[in-house]
């Protein structure tokens, strides 16, 4: 029962890693710059992401570009896109997986067949947050290097923006659910080999026939 609970808090928690992984892939806001002019009407806030830049001005207006060219793109944002696309859909297989798997759900056959389906569903969520916690890294580093350049001009300069932290809340989310559900088929399993079942020994008919055989003769 307490594994049951135990898969199910790790299947919720990578549900909102899945979830937070799809917004942060798909957010404008990776990184945010906001210049203030002498007016607090010509305000704007600029935001970039990995698909789109958007201007957000103070008095209503929003407008977004999208970024059609993926050459002139630097590294880090045509490795980010990869890789988070390959983060969502790691998730997705996830959860498909772990829901065959996972003991409070009547699919996936005999218990050996789900603690696999749950360890091959663990992978896939490690491996999931891993490919979510690198671009997010990679592109906080950025940030932080033209951020702290002094040649670069203070209008120039961004911070990192909610879909940063998103992907990193998520990709934690996914790390923690993958490691529950490897642990507990891997806990399983250790114990089926620690603790193998008793084999039961039967005399044979054989032998009861002949004992009772010699005791009609002394008879």
């Amino acid at each position: 029962m307490v594994s049951a609970s135990l898969q199910f808090f790790a299947f919720i928690l990578a549900l909102f890693g899945v979830f937070g992984d799809i917004a942060a892939t798909l957010l404008p806001n990776w990184k945010v710059n906001a210049d203030v002019g002498s007016n607090i009407i010509t305000a704007i806030t600029q935001m970039q992401g990995l698909w789109m830049d958007c201007t957000w001005y103070s008095t209503g207006m929003f407008s977004c570009t999208l970024k059609y060219s993926i050459l002139s793109l630097p590294v880090y944002i045509q490795a980010a896109r990869s890789t988070m696309v390959l983060s969502c859909i790691l998730s997705a297989f996830g959860i498909c997986i772990t829901t065959v798997g996972m003991k409070c759900t009547r699919l996936g056959g005999d218990t050996d067949s789900k603690n696999n389906a749950c360890f091959a569903g663990g992978i896939c969520f490690i491996l999931a947050g891993i490919f979510g916690l690198v671009p997010t890294c990679w592109y906080t580093r950025e940030i932080i290097s033209n951020f702290l350049d002094q040649t670069i001009p203070e209008s120039s300069k961004h911070e990192p923006g909610g879909a940063v932290y998103t992907g990193f809340i998520s990709a934690g989310f996914l790390l923690i659910a993958g490691v529950i559900f490897c642990s507990s088929c891997f806990k399983r399993q250790q114990g089926a080999w620690i603790y193998p079942p008793k084999q039961h020994h039967f005399p044979s008919t054989e032998q009861e026939s002949n004992a009772g055989y010699s005791l009609k003769d002394y008879v």
